[in-house]
């Protein structure tokens, strides 16, 4: 199926490698990163390396990679229909030209925002676990919709549009969420009604608590210790 979509297949790393351009992007489990680093190791030494590894550091993979030019980027499933939020950190000897080239690949399927290696663990539980929050919140939507007694598929729908729409909005006019929620709010109707519901089931905390879990696992993943853990994230949760 690849071939028929022009993609050149090969049986081994090191032939990926040998025929890779400029750039060799890390698509792995975490677990086979070293066996894949020495494959590479094998073959090329120019090339830039972009890993979407998950809690793989860029120490882990400058010490695996000496040499190479080492980009890390946590990308979202969203990036499947273009719309994906990406975060990506650079690693020693990376140049401005190879910030264009992950900003331009990652780009090409939603937006790519440099940060500091040490928030990539936030931007993974924020951006990258965030896709599932938001379903969970969609299919809460719907299901309040049938329960207001509208049929399963159109309350799908509304919902899904409504996060999407209001989604657009953030981003296109630049607005403060606040003030978004402001021009939805009137004085003692239905919306605020809707809104002290969700306050009385701590919907703000919650959220905020789950991508705190979030990256915390992910930090965890990486090895660190609840001392470096918790000096970074502080107390949070229950």
């Amino acid at each position: 199926m690849a071939r028929s979509k022009g993609i050149n297949v090969c049986k081994s790393n090191e032939a990926v490698c040998e025929q890779a351009s400029d750039v060799i992007i890390l698509a792995v489990k975490p677990d086979v990163i070293p066996l894949v680093c020495a494959d590479i190791m094998k073959v090329r030494s120019d090339a830039l390396v972009i890993s979407i590894a998950a809690g793989i550091t860029i120490s882990q993979l400058e010490n695996d990679l000496p040499g190479r030019r080492i980009v890390r980027v946590m990308p979202n499933t969203p990036s499947l229909v273009g719309e994906a939020a990406c975060g990506y950190a650079i690693g020693r000897g990376v140049t401005d030209l190879d910030k264009t080239i992950v900003e331009t690949i990652f780009g090409a399927v939603g937006i790519a925002l440099q940060v500091e290696e040490k928030l990539m663990a936030a931007i993974t539980g924020l951006s990258g676990s965030g896709p599932a929050y938001v379903y969970l919140f969609i299919e809460a939507l719907s299901d309040g919709g049938v329960r207001a007694g509208l049929p399963r598929n159109v309350a799908t729908q509304l919902a899904a549009q409504t996060v999407k729409g209001a989604a657009e909005m953030v981003l296109k006019t630049g607005r403060h969420t606040g003030q978004l929620k402001d021009g939805v709010t009137s004085a003692g109707g239905t919306t605020i009604a809707g809104v002290e519901a969700l306050e009385r089931g701590a919907f703000r905390g919650t959220t905020m608590s789950a991508v705190m879990a979030a990256t915390k696992r992910c930090m965890q993943l990486a090895n660190a210790s609840e001392q470096e853990i918790d000096k970074k994230l502080g107390p949070f949760g229950p």
